[in-house]
């Protein structure tokens, strides 16, 4: 009789995996309690596979050097299996959409597994959850990829946003309008605390809950709201909230941002760009542009956003009137978002014209400039850009900002009110800020669209060479030239919608 043969040799588990397995995971918000989250269990996906990742976010969150060659990891990001320390579970919420009233809400595809460094990281896609009101919980590839690419564009281009570590793909099957792959994208913040939170509690009158979820908020994000002796804490983070908000609107308009569905659920307590679904960044300067295919009205035209921005805090400010108590002081904070917007939105514009400061002149040149871009439908991105290289010389020979416009003549004599704004300036100096102040690349939709086509082929590359340029978008990256210049005519026939 032979011997049987020695088992197999178990591979030791690796460095990185020990490293992840001991990860210091603080579980802040969902200590709140059941009336708060709702536990998940994993909805495993079959084969995952990387598509995509944030070397600089996890390096910021404390993962360990070669985390991504953990299959832990893989498993972990896509919500397959738990870490040792991290958890599953969905927040409720409600709100008000497309400005009716829609009830309950909550994470319908979304789980948050803990905090790491003060972040907490939440998985989108990962599976339903009690708050999936008849949905499959899960993302699409083409969704996971644009909601990567554009958070991290959004962080390079200094806006305040939602970021995201990375997106894991797989297979499996995924019904919308046609078949698609599923994916998974790990969204990071400080917190995904929305309006849609305390409209919740407030709509169903649980008081003692909308007090503990604004103490939350208050204790961890805004505690100068408990500074001033005998203060409102409550009525000082409205007041805070509406100018976080504020100046997040001023940065959107400023860099052509169109957010596409800004109910009142999609609104960061923390002032972040949240939930990136059917966005867009302008190409040709249009004020009226909707970029979200179900918004029919026109809602969230980019020339509404401000306006739906202040609308949305004052479903805030109803929410919050039982911990306020005095309705007039709750108008006065919240109606303190016009001047943050206007002070911020002129700041803006001040250095994408080369100044510290806003400046009378300056205000009036942008008050002629904006007709001038919308009239010829002028490419914003590329116009500011122009600007800043003509600048260092403000040439009367060069026309590459003339040539833009059907109306030469015109844009010429803004010109030269530019450059009197200037005099005595050194020309050098002003177009240097003015281009660290105006990116030379912006996420187009056709650039998303690019980077989907070749991830459905298993090819990341162009997925890779957008995050490059995005990361680091006021740099000139010539080996990258293509992604900085006109979107190509069949983008205007890209639409994005609710379901993106």
């Amino acid at each position: 009789m032979t011997d049987p043969s020695p088992p197999a040799a178990v591979a030791p588990p690796s460095p990185a995996h020990a490293a992840l397995s001991s990860l210091p995971w603080q579980q802040r918000f969902a200590h709140l309690g059941a009336d708060f989250v709702a536990p998940i269990a994993p909805a495993p996906l079959p084969e995952p596979y990387w598509v995509g990742q944030s070397g600089a976010l996890a390096q910021s969150l404390g993962l360990p050097p070669g985390w991504a060659t953990a299959d832990s990891a893989l498993q972990a990001l896509t919500g397959n299996q738990l870490l040792p320390g991290s958890a599953m579970v969905a927040s409720v919420y409600s709100g008000h959409q497309f400005g009716v009233w829609a009830g309950q809400l909550g994470d319908g595809r979304a789980c948050l597994l803990g905090e790491l460094a003060g972040q907490e990281i939440q998985l989108k896609g990962a599976g339903p959850t009690p708050f999936s009101r008849r949905g499959d919980g899960r993302a699409v590839l083409r969704s996971a990829i644009r909601e990567f690419l554009c958070s991290e564009a959004m962080h390079g281009l200094g806006i305040p946003t939602t970021r995201a570590l990375c997106v894991t793909g797989s297979d499996a099957t995924i019904w919308r309008e046609t078949a698609e792959t599923a994916a998974v994208v790990a969204r990071v913040a400080p917190s995904f605390i929305r309006f849609g939170h305390f409209e919740h509690f407030s709509k169903r009158e649980q008081i003692p809950q909308l007090q503990a979820l604004a103490d939350f908020v208050i204790d961890h994000y805004y505690p100068q709201c408990r500074d001033a002796t005998g203060a409102n804490p409550y009525l000082a983070l409205l007041g805070e909230v509406s100018r976080k908000t504020a100046e997040l609107l001023a940065h959107w308009q400023a860099v052509g941002f169109c957010h596409g569905v800004m109910n009142s659920d999609n609104m960061s307590i923390l002032g972040l760009t949240l939930d990136y679904g059917p966005f867009q960044f302008l190409d040709a300067f249009a004020p009226g542009h909707i970029c979200n295919h179900s918004d029919t009205e026109g809602r969230y035209a980019f020339s509404e956003q401000p306006n739906m921005a202040y609308w949305n805090l004052y479903c805030l400010t109803d929410a919050l009137m039982p911990l306020i108590g005095d309705e007039d002081a709750a108008t006065e904070a919240v109606d303190t978002y016009r001047a943050h917007f206007q002070a911020a939105s002129q700041l803006c514009l001040a250095k994408k014209m080369g100044l510290d400061q806003a400046d009378p002149r300056q205000k009036a040149l942008t008050d002629m400039l904006l007709p001038m871009l919308a009239a010829d439908q002028v490419d914003y991105t590329i116009f500011w850009r122009r600007l800043s290289h003509w600048a260092a010389r403000m040439d009367d020979e060069d026309y590459s900002v003339m040539d833009l416009f059907v109306n030469r003549q015109q844009m010429q004599t803004w010109q030269y009110a530019f450059e009197s704004m200037h005099k005595g300036m050194g020309t050098t100096d002003i177009s240097a800020r003015m281009l660290r102040a105006n990116p030379k690349f912006v996420l187009r939709n056709y650039m998303a669209q690019e980077a989907i086509a070749a991830a459905q082929a298993k090819d990341f590359s162009v997925l890779a060479q957008l995050q490059t340029v995005l990361e680091n978008p006021f740099d000139e990256h010539p080996a990258h030239e293509r992604w900085a210049g006109f979107a190509p005519d069949w983008a205007a026939s890209i639409a994005v919608s609710c379901s993106s």
